[in-house]
Formats: C-alpha cells, sequence, structure tokens
C-alpha cells in the first residue's frame, strides 16, 4: 500500500493532471491518491471568504466570477469527449452554485470553512471523472467519510484509522482510491481543514492509519534541498534525511514539508518520499530512520521571528522563574522558538505576534522587556551534528559579517540556531552555503 499526494502545482493545469493519472497507474499495488486545490484556488477562496465576512459581496462575487471561469477553461482542455466534456462542466457549474448560495446566505466562520472546502472537492471529482473517461479503474473515497480532528484542532489518528481500514479492505480489488487533502471534520461534525499545507498531513494520517509501506509526496521540486533555492544561486537536493533532521528543516522554514507532515510517519517508521511530478526520474528525497552521524546536511530559514529580552537580576536566579514565565505564554498559546539564558537575562523568540502587548504588560512585572522584531531564525541540520568536531568554528568563521543575536546548540542533536536581523538572511545563507557545502 502506497500514499501519493499530489499539491497544488502538480494538478494546477490539465496537461499535469493527466500525468499524475500516468504517473499513478504506472505505480504498481493498491494506493491511495490524495489530491490539493487546483494551484491558486485556496488563495482565491480565502480572498473570498474574507470579502464575505467583510460584508463585501461585490468584490466577493467578481473573484466567484474570475474562479469559475478558470474552472471551465480548465475542463475544456482536460477531457476529450463530448460526453465527460459535459460532466466536467456540470461538476464545475454545480460546485460554483454551491459557493454562491454559501455567499448569499448568513455568512460566519462555518460557512467560511465550508467554502474553503470547496478547492479538494472539486479537484478530486474532476481527477476521478478524468480517469473514468480513460477507462482507468478508481474509486473516490470523500474524506469527510474518516478524516477528523478533535477540540483542540488536533488530528484523531485513532479514530481516523478504524474508520478508514474497513473502507480500504471494501475496496480490496481497486487499485486507485482517491481521496482529499486538507479537508476533515471537526468534533461538532462541522467541514473544517488542517490548515495551510495540510494535504501532506492528510498523507502522512493516512499512510499511519493504514501502516503503508510508503508516503510519496509528490511537489514541483526534487525533494528537499540543501538550502533555500529562493535565495541562494546555487542548491542541490539531498538523497536521504532522517525523520527528525526533516521535521527540523521543515519547521525552520523549508517550504516543500509541511512542518506537521513527519509526525505520524515517524510514529509508525513509515518512509516518507518527496518526488518531482515536473520530472518523475529524479531520486527525490527519501525520509526515515536511517541516519548519517555527523554530517550536516542542509540550511533553513525562518522569518517573521520577534525575538523578547527579560532582565532582572533580582528574579532571574529565583527557583520557579522561568516556570512564571513560559505560563505567560502558554496563557496566549503562543509557542517559543528560541531561548537562551545568562546570570540576569532570559532571550526567547516566537514567530506570532497576535498578543504580543498582551505578553509584554505581564512580562513587564518580572523585570525591563526589550522587543526586537524583523529578525530570522538561520537552522543548521544534520544527524548528531552537535558533536561535529569543528561545526560550531566553520559556521562561526562564515557568518563573522553578520551580527547574530541569539544562538541554540544542544537543544536537540541534528540542529544548531541563530538569530540574525532578517537584512542579514541572504548574506547568511550564501556564506554558509559556501564554507558547509562549496557552494557558490
Amino acid at each position: 500500500m502506497l500514499v501519493l499526494k499530489f499539491g497544488g502545482t502538480s494538478v494546477g493545469k490539465p496537461e499535469r493532471m493527466k500525468k499524475i493519472a500516468r504517473l499513478v497507474t504506472e505505480t504498481p499495488g493498491q494506493k491511495i491518491v490524495v489530491l490539493s486545490a487546483l494551484a491558486g484556488t485556496t488563495n482565491a477562496l480565502v480572498s473570498i471568504g474574507e470579502h464575505l465576512l467583510g460584508g463585501h459581496a461585490e468584490a466577493a462575487e467578481t473573484e466567484i466570477a474570475a474562479l469559475e471561469k478558470h474552472y471551465q477553461a480548465f475542463v475544456q482542455e482536460l477531457y476529450q469527449s463530448d460526453g465527460f466534456l459535459a460532466i466536467g462542466q456540470e461538476i464545475v457549474s454545480r460546485f460554483f452554485v454551491f459557493m454562491r448560495l454559501l455567499a448569499a446566505g448568513q455568512f460566519d466562520d462555518k460557512s467560511y470553512r465550508e467554502l474553503l472546502a470547496q478547492g479538494e472537492l472539486i479537484s478530486t471529482e474532476l481527477f476521478y471523472q478524468y480517469l473514468q473517461e480513460q477507462k482507468i479503474t478508481s474509486r473516490l473515497l470523500p474524506a469527510l467519510h474518516f478524516m477528523s480532528i478533535d477540540e483542540n484542532e488536533e488530528p484523531e489518528l485513532e479514530k481516523i484509522s478504524q474508520r478508514l481500514k474497513p473502507l480500504i479492505a471494501s475496496l480490496k480489488n481497486i487499485d486507485i482510491v482517491i481521496t482529499q487533502g486538507y479537508i476533515c471534520r471537526n468534533h461538532r461534525n462541522e467541514i473544517d481543514n488542517l490548515k495551510r499545507g495540510g494535504s501532506d498531513y492528510t498523507a502522512s494520517l493516512i499512510g499511519a492509519a493504514l501502516k503503508a509501506d510508503e508516503i510519496q509526496i509528490w511537489t514541483d521540486i526534487d525533494g528537499m534541498h540543501n538550502n533555500d533555492p529562493r535565495v541562494v544561486d546555487k542548491t542541490i537536493p539531498i538523497s536521504e534525511l532522517t525523520f527528525d533532521e526533516a521535521s527540523e528543516l521543515a519547521y525552520f522554514g523549508a517550504k516543500i514539508l509541511h512542518p506537521s507532515t513527519i509526525v505520524p510517519a515517524q510514529k509508525y517508521g513509515i518512509p516518507v518520499r518527496l518526488k518531482n511530478t515536473m520530472d518523475e526520474k529524479a531520486p527525490g528525497t527519501l525520509i526515515s530512520n536511517k541516519g548519517t552521524a555527523g554530517t550536516c546536511k542542509a540550511v533553513a530559514a525562518k522569518d517573521g521571528i520577534t525575538a523578547i529580552k527579560i532582565k532582572s537580576s533580582r528574579m532571574l536566579m529565583a527557583y520557579g522563574f522561568l516556570r512564571r514565565v513560559f505560563e505567560v505564554f502558554e496563557h496566549y498559546r503562543t509557542p517559543i522558538d528560541m531561548i537562551s539564558t545568562s546570570e540576569v537575562a532570559v532571550s526567547l523568540t516566537i514567530d506570532n505576534t497576535r498578543h504580543l502587548p498582551e505578553i509584554k504588560q505581564e512580562l513587564e512585572k518580572f523585570g525591563s522587556i526589550e522587543v526586537d522584531t524583523n529578525q530570522t531564525i538561520v537552522c543548521i541540520v544534520g544527524h548528531k551534528i552537535e558533536g561535529q568536531q569543528g561545526i560550531l568554528e566553520r559556521v562561526f568563521g562564515a557568518l563573522s559579517q553578520v551580527p547574530i543575536r541569539m544562538v541554540s546548540v544542544g537543544g536537540s542533536a541534528n540542529n544548531i540556531s541563530l538569530l540574525i536581523p532578517s537584512d542579514y538572511k541572504k548574506q547568511a545563507l550564501t556564506a554558509l552555503n559556501k564554507q558547509l557545502f562549496g557552494l557558490p
């Protein structure tokens, strides 16, 4: 059993959807195909939803009409026969009638979540009908029949497994089972979602629920790279990563993989393979339990970081001080990325500033507060990299012209993190690319 997830760019054009059909047909054995919405659809639906929540119905209708026109052009190119073209046009018409019904009603958060689900629902139905036209045996299995989250918005893996196993068992003679990424039901049985990038998460949850042989994430790049190709001129794909390494890279900025994806797969030791839809022969990246000690694998960067320093000579060394600091962030449900301490101060970083004014006010009870915005965490990742001889000398040598605000070593055996002003991001990544990997 394989789980194959295809992202928005992989299904964004009719010729790419046709290519996916060929890829999944040529892949032997039973497989579950998880599809995202067509490229650009979720962004459009978010914009439409925000217009409707803001009471701007006319602006929403303008965007709905533009999106419908795009889909009608899409089906014109996707299907070859008049019969299936008519089916495709009916699918598009039906979905957009539903969108307009949502827009015409009392549009609220529940309606918004239903609107956001339409992208995956329509892409999977169009793909299923294309396979029918090509006489490729398949089944469409709605994710809303088995995918769920609890009141804390966490996936209910055991319940997902209990629902999904009998459904797949009933389809044991069907090699291609199609379902939606991203969408689910919440604890009130309402349509909800796994947030942005959630199609990766869906694939991993399905793989874990069924104890699949492998989870494949197909995107438009040939695996995870050693550095950010949007920032530095020369990068190379990484052939193998451990689950821990991949988790660090995903969390600290590698956009190819959703940070939560690794968790279910790692729990059951299910390999995750990152593949390129545009070049299926490229080896991609294999993520598994297998690691190479002492090897620097990649560099990633996470922007939008805010650093907070709490200075308090009176309280820092008192027991319970850090606990009280952390309780402030827990109260406002704001995760901390990095932390460093001295005898008179503690510095930490956050990437969610929604409650920053309230947090700052609470922390001022402990001492003086300094806040630095527009910061970037640069993360150097490798299996047991913290014990690699000379690695810190090489890192700091490369960054000798870059001001470093914080350093974290030892919190993870696979990660060295540094906080720098975001203006120095390109300089830092380029210098590390040259120093650690010998690339310009």
